[in-house]
């Protein structure tokens, strides 16, 4: 869905103000929602699956090939373009492991944008830099409430909209890939951050590919606490903003139920 929007020509301090073509913005945003109050006491930071306090990311100074390993020789498969579709900025992708070929070629185990969900694969490390993110998101789509973690310990607790049953918000580990800040006065605005998940039961959504965001609820129908969208992530606009100020692209985000 997000991938219609055109590139951003400008910078607008860590995040782009994103031109729409006719249509598109209205095809994102009718996707999306967020639901359900939870009581944040009962959760802690054993919610997130992973026992570091951050997360090293690979940022990508050049378009990568993404490759297989066939002994000692490696296949491209396709390429991962160095900037983000929507606004331009350097694209962050999750590092889960690293390996050297019998050459000397340094390989990064990468979690990877686009469909399916969850990919994983190898790149070069040649052209990429490096960083670390402390920031962890965690989705609870049953309780409907998100969990924000700094350092391994739960920073804010806030209520959400979700998915409704016939087009639910995707399960699993994934990253955002990019922050856009929306035009003044767009439905969902101010901000979205797109996600590397994408709808499992939307395949295309008016000429978008489903892919799902975290935005706000600016002239969209549905409450927090509910399971009304069709997949995306709703949040107050309080909450939303104190979001955005703190979360770059290559953070990740779990959601379970």
């Amino acid at each position: 869905m997000l991938s219609g929007f055109a590139r951003a020509p400008h910078r607008i301090a860590r995040m782009r103000t994103a031109r729409f073509p006719a249509g598109a913005l209205t095809a994102f945003l009718a996707f999306s929602a967020i639901s359900g109050n939870a009581d944040a006491r009962t959760r802690s930071s054993q919610d997130w699956p992973t026992a570091s306090a951050s997360q090293e990311v690979a940022l990508l100074t050049q378009p990568q090939q993404l490759v297989s390993r066939s002994g000692k020789a490696l296949t491209p498969i396709r390429t991962i373009g160095a900037w983000r579709p929507i606004t331009g900025v350097r694209t962050a992708l999750p590092v889960s492991g690293r390996t050297t070929m019998p050459d000397g070629v340094r390989l990064l185990h990468v979690m990877l944008p686009g469909r399916p969900n969850g990919s994983r694969g190898w790149i070069r490390q040649r052209g990429t830099s490096t960083a670390r993110i402390n920031w962890k998101i965690v989705v609870h789509t049953a309780s409907r409430h998100m969990l924000v973690y700094h350092g391994g310990a739960l920073a804010r607790s806030m209520s959400a909209v979700v998915g409704r049953a016939s087009t639910p918000t995707p399960h699993g580990s994934f990253f955002v890939e990019e922050s856009v800040r929306m035009p003044p006065g767009a439905a969902g605005g101010p901000y979205a951050l797109a996600l590397s998940a994408h709808s499992a039961a939307l395949q295309e959504f008016e000429g978008s590919p489903g892919q799902i965001a975290i935005h706000g609820m600016a002239k969209l129908a549905g409450d927090l606490g509910t399971a009304s969208s069709h997949g995306c992530i709703r949040l107050s606009d309080r909450d939303l903003r104190w979001l955005v100020a703190r979360i770059s692209p290559g953070a990740r985000i779990s959601i379970a139920s």
